[in-house]
C-alpha cells in the first residue's frame, strides 16, 4: 500500500519577506500535496537546496546576501542541484526581467504578488510526475 507521503512533493521557497512566505507557504500546503521548507536569503537558499533536495524551487529574486539571480546560477552550476526546477518570483515586471531570469538558469518565471493559480500550473507543469 502506497503511503500518502510518497506523493508529497518537496518545494524549497526562498524568500525574505514573512508575510509572502506565510501565505505561499499556507496555500502550497493546503493544496495538499506539497511540503515546504523556507530559506530566508540566496545563501542560505543555496545550502538547503543541497540539504533538502528539493523537487522544485521558488525563488525571490531581490534577497539579501545572495540575490535570486547569483543563487540560481550557482544552483544551475552544482551538478548536484542542477536539474532542480527553478521558478523566478519578482515584484520588478520590467521589460528584461524574465529573460534575465531564465539566463540566470529559472526555468520560469512568474510576477508578484502572486496569481495562485496561474503559479501552481506552472509548479505542476515544472514537477517530475
Amino acid at each position: 500500500m502506497r503511503h500518502m507521503y510518497d506523493a508529497m512533493k518537496k518545494i524549497l521557497y526562498i524568500e525574505d519577506n514573512d508575510d509572502n512566505v506565510y501565505m505561499l507557504k499556507m496555500r502550497l500546503e493546503l493544496a495538499g500535496d506539497f511540503e515546504v521548507v523556507v530559506a530566508e536569503d540566496g545563501q542560505k537558499g543555496c545550502d538547503a537546496a543541497v540539504a533538502e533536495k528539493p523537487n522544485l524551487i521558488l525563488m525571490d529574486l531581490d534577497l539579501p546576501i545572495v540575490d535570486g539571480w547569483e543563487a540560481a546560477r550557482r544552483l544551475k552550476s552544482d551538478p548536484g542541484t542542477r536539474a532542480i526546477p527553478i521558478i523566478a518570483l519578482s515584484a520588478h515586471v520590467l521589460a528584461g526581467s524574465r529573460e534575465t531570469a531564465l539566463a540566470a538558469g529559472c526555468d520560469d518565471f512568474d510576477t508578484k504578488p502572486v496569481d495562485f493559480d496561474r503559479l501552481l500550473d506552472k509548479i505542476r507543469r515544472l514537477l517530475p510526475a
